[in-house]
């Protein structure tokens, strides 16, 4: 197979490359960048109304909670004051048979 020789391009006899005017090329930029910020603060608002609403959710369980600790601690303060009148009502019939 026969090689041919490189083949000498003529820098001057093609067209120069087409250059984008910078005011365009700045232009485009600048909406590319604002529509991955209007995408990002879209997706940002969609996580704060995720987590608004799981917040929600979390403070009505804390108040059921202490809702239900609050109903516990007055059931065992009601529990020990009977346990406590028991106790002495106890103690009275030991020193009164003395």
């Amino acid at each position: 197979m026969a090689t041919s020789p490189p083949q000498q391009v003529d820098h001057h006899s093609l067209p120069p490359p087409v250059a984008e005017e910078p005011e365009s090329l700045l232009s485009s930029l600048v909406f590319d960048l604002s529509q991955h910020v209007q995408m990002a603060m879209e997706n940002m608002l969609k996580m704060i109304n995720e987590i608004d609403q799981n917040s929600l959710g979390v403070m009505e369980e804390v108040e059921k909670c202490k809702e239900s600790a609050l109903e516990r601690k007055k059931s065992l303060e009601e529990e020990k004051e009977k346990f406590q009148k028991a106790a002495y009502t106890v103690l009275d019939m030991l020193n009164s048979r003395e």
